[in-house]
């Protein structure tokens, strides 16, 4: 899994993604999603480092089947928010 972490202040965007969806264009409807290597190719993670990271996240934006599913096993995302497009789950999480 790939992650890059963007900080801000006290605001940490966490941006996280399977090896396999990285540079991908994904379409729902008239819609088009890219998973960009410039926003998403940071460092390849263990699950370890991303459930680290998750956790200090304000924000993250998440694709892919082990980077949703490590996010639900750690309880930082709920199953019913994921949403697939294209075949490829995603979800979001903003703390407030």
């Amino acid at each position: 899994m790939y992650l890059k972490t963007y900080k801000n202040g006290d605001q940490v965007l966490v941006a996280a993604c399977d090896e396999e969806v990285l540079g991908k264009s994904l379409k729902r409807g008239k819609a088009v999603v890219e998973i960009s290597r410039v926003f998403y190719e940071g460092e390849c993670v263990s699950e370890e480092k991303l459930q680290k990271a998750l956790e200090e996240a304000t924000t993250a934006n998440l694709f892919g089947e082990k980077t949703i599913s490590c996010a639900i096993k750690y309880g930082l995302i709920d199953p019913d928010s994921v949403i697939i497009i294209d075949g490829v789950p995603h979800a979001q999480f903003f703390r407030v």
